[in-house]
């Protein structure tokens, strides 16, 4: 029977791309991590999830049914990758890259092996493992401990560089464009998904004008109108705009696994009165919200004092989730900062270079009057004396009842 390798060689196929940040950022990003290795005594770390790997090593895998890896030890750091790949994964990587083949199915481990040496405490990531690549690497590793690194790794995520806050607040700009897009198409009789297409393209546009060596992926919007406004997270669909809805524009320009987002409420040609008393209030909890987004601040604190105007107005019951959470390596199918999240449960204080969300949610219900789901979204830096909103898009009713006339088919 023929064998075949269970190892290809990419490297040098190709040159390496040109990288978001500079060698002295991202060796910055490493050195942060191998101190915490040597202060825990982790001989190596076996990153596995999209926003570490992207983190440590600025490549973002593309998994189908594939495990990724990106392993530093104290002298090496290589991303592990699989053949379908080519040379991509060694093109976009902060070090080194090992390829396997899929013809044998412990290929990926056989990677491992290769580059993990005499290490016997192995990093992982608990919050990213499953159950079924833990007894693996444990079978395929006796007498490595595994320990977590997810934590740690997170906690120095969550602190932001010079240049990834430059790099985000490009992309706020990029929203913003965004946002005037989804205006600038919004009109009685237009769907949603139509509203979405052309906000999503002209971000894209803007992005490869910006970022000429960027890989353009995952840019999206989501345009909600009526009873789609209800949910955060709701998928576009095919309805057509109707006068009087009340709509929300969720505008997530995506550049090297960071994403960063603008949503805001609107309304179709006119909004009732109770409409217009809702939206007044939770713009009233966003404008507070901010003004407290600084340094020293709890996030269990900030949520406590907005729910008391949600309160006093009798709309806490109505609010739909936290009050906003961080900003770096992020997007809607991989993970974020789960330590910094503005909601109740949290005890993290703000300090300088943490880049947050302010965005208050309440959803009255189909049933009663002012339907529909209100949400307001900037992103704030934090500063040694408060913070910088980096979000220029206005907001409120003074600025977005849109009355723009559908173009003809």
């Amino acid at each position: 029977m023929t064998t075949r390798e269970r190892l290809q060689n990419y490297v040098g196929n190709g040159s390496k791309a040109q990288p978001t940040f500079s060698a002295a950022e991202m060796q910055r990003r490493h050195d942060a991590i191998r101190a915490h290795m040597a202060q825990a005594g982790v001989d190596a770390a076996l990153f596995t999830s999209y926003h570490n790997i992207n983190y440590y090593a600025d490549f973002l895998y593309c998994q189908f049914g594939r495990r990724y890896g990106f392993l530093i030890d104290h002298d090496h750091a290589t991303s592990i990758s699989a053949g379908i790949d080519g040379g991509q994964p060694w093109r976009r990587t902060f070090g080194n890259n090992l390829t396997y083949t899929d013809w044998q199915k412990d290929n990926y481990f056989h990677a491992i092996r290769q580059i993990v040496g005499a290490a016997k405490r192995i990093g992982i990531e608990f919050d990213h493992v499953t159950l079924d690549l833990l007894a693996l690497l444990k079978s395929e590793f006796p007498g490595v401990e595994f320990v977590d690194i997810a934590a740690p790794a997170m906690r120095l995520r969550m602190v932001k560089s010079p240049e990834e806050i430059a790099h985000i607040t490009q992309m706020t700009r990029i929203a913003d464009i965004g946002g005037a897009a989804c205006v600038e198409a919004t009109a009685v009789g237009t769907p949603e998904h139509e509203v979405a297409l052309h906000s999503t393209a002209t971000m894209v546009r803007e992005i490869a004008k910006t970022w000429p060596e960027a890989e353009l992926l995952d840019t999206w919007t989501w345009f909600q109108s009526g009873i789609n406004t209800d949910g955060a997270h709701n998928p576009v669909t095919s309805r057509k705009i109707e006068a009087g809805d009340i709509l929300s524009l969720n505008c997530f320009p995506m550049v090297a696994g960071y994403y960063v987002a603008l949503e805001r409420t609107l309304f179709a040609e006119h909004a009732s009165d109770e409409h217009l008393r809702l939206w007044e209030i939770n713009c009233k909890v966003h404008d507070r919200g901010k003004e407290l987004l600084v340094p020293g601040a709890k996030c269990a604190d900030i949520a406590a004092e907005l729910n008391e105007i949600y309160a006093a107005e009798n709309l806490l019951q109505y609010r739909s989730f936290g009050y906003g959470h961080s900003f770096g390596v992020l997007c809607h199918y991989y993970g974020r900062e789960a330590g910094l999240e503005l909601r109740e449960d949290c005890d993290t204080v703000l300090e300088p270079g943490m880049v947050v969300s302010m965005e208050p949610m309440i959803t009255i219900p189909d049933h009663l009057p002012g339907a529909g789901g209100y949400r307001e979204h900037d992103i704030l830096v934090i500063e040694e004396t408060g913070n910088r909103n980096i979000t220029g898009f206005p907001y409120g009713p003074e600025h977005l009842i849109v009355r723009g006339k559908a173009k003809a088919a």
